[in-house]
C-alpha cells in the first residue's frame, strides 16, 4: 500500500472541519485530523506540506461540449467581439494567420452590439475571402452565421430557410455538421487536449459530455471516449428513442453512458428558439419545439424500462411543460420510484415555475443548471429582459426555490457557452441577479461537487466529499480567508456560528479574487500541477 500524508493545510470536510492534515492510501481518503497524530499513525507515508493551501473536493462539470470548447481555446474565440466590425476584424486577423482550412469560431453575442444584428453573409465573405468555409456560432450555440462557400457546401437547408437569415434549428445543425466534418483528426484531438487540460487546471476531475447527432456527431463522441486523459468523461447522447430495445441498442452501439444531455426539447432564448407559452417580447412567435410531449414521454418510458438515465435540454416554459407532463405520464404507469431510481435529468430548466418545481422534486428528477447564464444575461437590462420583458425575466433560474423543494441540483458551465471556471459558477449561483433566487455558498459548492457526481449516477454518498472512505479526488487551492456565510435569503441557510463546526469556503463576493488551482488529484493520482 502507498500512503500520502498531506500536512499544513485547510480542509473542506464535514467530518473534520478543523483538520490540518489528511492521509490518502491507494486513492482513498483514510484519515483527517491534526498533523501530530497523523504522523504517528502513518510513519511511513510520503509527507506533502501544503503550506497553508486550501484542499476541497474536486469539481465535476455536468454539462460540457469538449471538442467545441477546445476549438474555442485553440482557434477563433469571438467572445471579445463588441460589434459587427470588431468581429469582422477578428476574422480577418485569423484568416491571415490561418490561410487554409475551415474556420470555426465560437462565442459572439450581438445583444449588446451597436448594430443589434449579426454580420451578413456578404460581410463575412469579404472578411474571410472568396471560397473560404467559415462557421461562426453564436454564444448560446443555437444559431450561427456562415460564409457563402459553406452554405453552398451544405446544400439544401430546407424550405424554411432563406439565405441571408441567421442559421437556426435544422438549417443550423446541417451547416455545423458540414463545417465540423472539415476538421482533421489531429485538429479534433488537439482541441480535446486543450479542453480537458483546462478542466484539470480548474480543479475539475470529471466532465459530462453532452453530445448528439445534431451537435458533434457519432465520430466525435467515439473519438472522445477513446481519448486518454486524466479527466474522466461521462458521455450523454441526445437522441430520442421509443422503446427499451432501441435505448439499449443505442448505448451498446455508441458506448455512451446515458441518453440525455442536449436532447433538445427546444432551443435558446438568445436565438429566439426556446419554446415559450407566450410570444417573445422582442420578436414574433413562441420559439421552436423539437420534441413534443408524446416524444418526451416515449423517451422517458423507454429509458426507464431499460434502466438507463434519460434527460432533456429544456429552457422555455412551454418546453418544461412537455418535460414535466412526460415524467408525470410515465410515473403514472411505471410508478414514481422507477423514475427516481434512474436519476433522470433536465438541463438548464431556466423557465421553471412553482408547479413544475414541485412535480420534478416529487419524482426525484435532477436539474443541471448553469449559473453563468444568469451572470451573463440576467438582470433588468440583460438579454433575458430584452427577450421576455422584465417581469418574465425575473423568474428565470429559480435556484433557491428548486433547492427548497428538495430538487438535487448540479452546477456546470455548458462550456464553451460560459467559461469552464467552477468557482465563477458557484459565485454566480450565490449572487444571483434576481433577489431571492440565490443559493448559500455551501449549497452552491455542494451542487458543483456532490450534486454533480450524483447527476452522473454516482450515489455512494461519499463522492464529492473529503471523509474517510471517500475517493481521493480533490483540488489544492491558493485561497485567501475562509468564511462561513449564509445565503441572503432564508433558503438553504447553514449556521454561521463557529461552534457549529461548519467548514469554511473562500470568499465569493463580486470583485474578490477567486482561488487559484495548485494541484488537481483524481482517485489519488495527480492530473494537474501548477
Amino acid at each position: 500500500m502507498s500512503t500520502q500524508l498531506l500536512i499544513g493545510g485547510r480542509f473542506y470536510s464535514s467530518s473534520s472541519p478543523d483538520a490540518t492534515a489528511m492521509a490518502v492510501t491507494d486513492g482513498t481518503v483514510v484519515w483527517l485530523g491534526a498533523e501530530a497524530p497523523g504522523r504517528a499513525m502513518h510513519p511511513d507515508a510520503e509527507v506533502i506540506d501544503l503550506d497553508g493551501a486550501f484542499v476541497a473536493p474536486a469539481f465535476v462539470d455536468p454539462h460540457v461540449h469538449v471538442t467545441a470548447l477546445g476549438l474555442q481555446l485553440t482557434g477563433l474565440d469571438l467572445r471579445g467581439a463588441r460589434s459587427v466590425s470588431d468581429l469582422l476584424d477578428t476574422v480577418r486577423a485569423h484568416v491571415a494567420n490561418q490561410p487554409d482550412g475551415v474556420i470555426i469560431g465560437e462565442g459572439w453575442d450581438d445583444t449588446a452590439w451597436p448594430e443589434q444584428r449579426p454580420p451578413t453573409v456578404a460581410e463575412l465573405d469579404a472578411a474571410a475571402g472568396s471560397g473560404r468555409l467559415v462557421y461562426l456560432a453564436r454564444v448560446d450555440a443555437h444559431s450561427a452565421v456562415a460564409s457563402s462557400a459553406l452554405l453552398d457546401a451544405a446544400g439544401d437547408l430546407g424550405d424554411g430557410y432563406r439565405r441571408g437569415e441567421l442559421l437556426r434549428a435544422d438549417a443550423h445543425h446541417r451547416v455545423r455538421t458540414v463545417a465540423l466534418a472539415e476538421l482533421t483528426r489531429a485538429q479534433r484531438d488537439s482541441a480535446r487536449q486543450a479542453a480537458l487540460d483546462t478542466a484539470a487546471a480548474h480543479g475539475i476531475v470529471a466532465v459530462h459530455e453532452c453530445a448528439g447527432p445534431e451537435i458533434s456527431g457519432r465520430d466525435d463522441i467515439g473519438e472522445l471516449l477513446a481519448f486518454e486523459h486524466g479527466v474522466a468523461v461521462r458521455a450523454y447522447w441526445g437522441q430520442a428513442v421509443r422503446t427499451a430495445e432501441q435505448a439499449r441498442a443505442l448505448l451498446d452501439e455508441l458506448g455512451v453512458h446515458a441518453l440525455g444531455g442536449d436532447l433538445f426539447v427546444d432551443g435558446s432564448l438568445g436565438s429566439h428558439t426556446a419554446a415559450l407559452r407566450a410570444s417573445y417580447a422582442d420578436a414574433a412567435g413562441c420559439g421552436k419545439t423539437f420534441l413534443d410531449e408524446d416524444a418526451v414521454t416515449a423517451h422517458i418510458h423507454a429509458c426507464t424500462e431499460a434502466g438507463i438515465q434519460a434527460g432533456f435540454h429544456a429552457i422555455g416554459d412551454a418546453a418544461m411543460d412537455s418535460v414535466v407532463a412526460g415524467f408525470a405520464r410515465v410515473a403514472a404507469e411505471l410508478g414514481g420510484p422507477a423514475i427516481a431510481a434512474r436519476g433522470h435529468r433536465v438541463e438548464h430548466a431556466e423557465m421553471t415555475d412553482a408547479a413544475a418545481i414541485a412535480r420534478l422534486a416529487e419524482l426525484g428528477v435532477i436539474v443541471s443548471v448553469q449559473p453563468g447564464f444568469d451572470a451573463a444575461w440576467g438582470g433588468p437590462d440583460g438579454m433575458y429582459a430584452t427577450r421576455l420583458g422584465a417581469e418574465r425575466a425575473a423568474g428565470l433560474n429559480p435556484f433557491a426555490a428548486m433547492a427548497a423543494a428538495g430538487i438535487s441540483l448540479a452546477i456546470g458551465s455548458d462550456a464553451p457557452v460560459t467559461a469552464m471556471n467552477p468557482w465563477e459558477q458557484v459565485r454566480a449561483a450565490v449572487h444571483h441577479r434576481t433577489p431571492g433566487h440565490g443559493l448559500s455558498p455551501r449549497a452552491a459548492f455542494a451542487a458543483a461537487t456532490r450534486g454533480a457526481w450524483r447527476a452522473g449516477g454516482v450515489r455512494d454518498g461519499m463522492a464529492g466529499t473529503l471523509v474517510p472512505g471517500a475517493p481521493a479526488s480533490y483540488a489544492v487551492w491558493d485561497a485567501g480567508e475562509l468564511v462561513v456565510a449564509a445565503a441572503a435569503d432564508t433558503v438553504a441557510r447553514w449556521s454561521t456560528d463557529p461552534r457549529s463546526r461548519v467548514p469554511g469556503l473562500p470568499r465569493l463576493e463580486p470583485g474578490v479574487e477567486l482561488p487559484t488551482c495548485l494541484r488537481t488529484v483524481r482517485d489519488g493520482t495527480t492530473i494537474y500541477s501548477a
